[in-house]
């Protein structure tokens, strides 16, 4: 999509976001997403905020999650890889559709495998994952932004920090690799 056609390059758009955010009194508004469960809103939060992109405003479409939350998907992901290689048959549950037939005591013996891997990644910390941040210039509104921060939770604080510390270019990102427990959440 071309710059021209992108709607958060817009300027009545920047301004109704602009209008928004100060009836919230943020740098941010909160979007209603259905990706994100509900009552994981601490934990990954999806934002919308006006920043300067190649000396222009625009909006900025963000996705932003804590590291912990970060390293669980990278955990799942890695272990659902690894239980697919046996089982070649098992859909994943992203890749379902209207159309998918359900094989339950394969979807059961499945589940039980990639919980028995994460363990095993778990005890031998083979993954471990840092702060990191991903701009797409090729977003469909705006400017796609997706992050994880080492924060407890994503409350307003830190997120309003966050987009301040992005805005002026003073945003740093700590660049050790972390892992966690699920079991006691503690993290190396």
């Amino acid at each position: 999509m071309t710059k021209e056609m992108n709607p958060g390059y817009l300027p009545e758009e920047i301004a109704q976001l602009k209008h928004l955010c100060a009836q919230e009194k943020k740098s941010f508004i909160h979007i209603d997403d259905e990706d994100i469960p509900a009552g994981n809103d601490k934990e990954m939060v999806h934002v919308q905020f006006i920043g300067q992109f190649n000396k222009q405003e625009v909006i900025y479409d963000a996705i932003i999650c804590t590291l912990q939350l970060h390293y669980a998907s990278t955990l799942y992901e890695e272990a659902e890889r690894e239980a697919i290689e046996q089982f070649p048959l098992y859909v994943p549950l992203e890749n379902r559709d209207e159309t998918y037939q359900a094989n339950e005591a394969l979807d059961e013996e499945v589940e039980m495998m990639v919980l028995e891997i994460i363990e095993e990644i778990e005890e031998s910390e083979e993954i471990k994952v840092s702060e990191y941040i991903e701009i797409d210039e090729h977003f469909e509104y705006g400017i796609g932004l997706e992050a994880a921060l080492y924060v407890e939770a994503l409350e307003d604080e830190v997120i309003e920090k966050f987009i301040n510390d992005f805005n002026t270019n003073q945003l740093t990102l700590d660049p050790s690799l972390y892992s966690f427990r699920s079991d006691d959440d503690e993290e190396e």
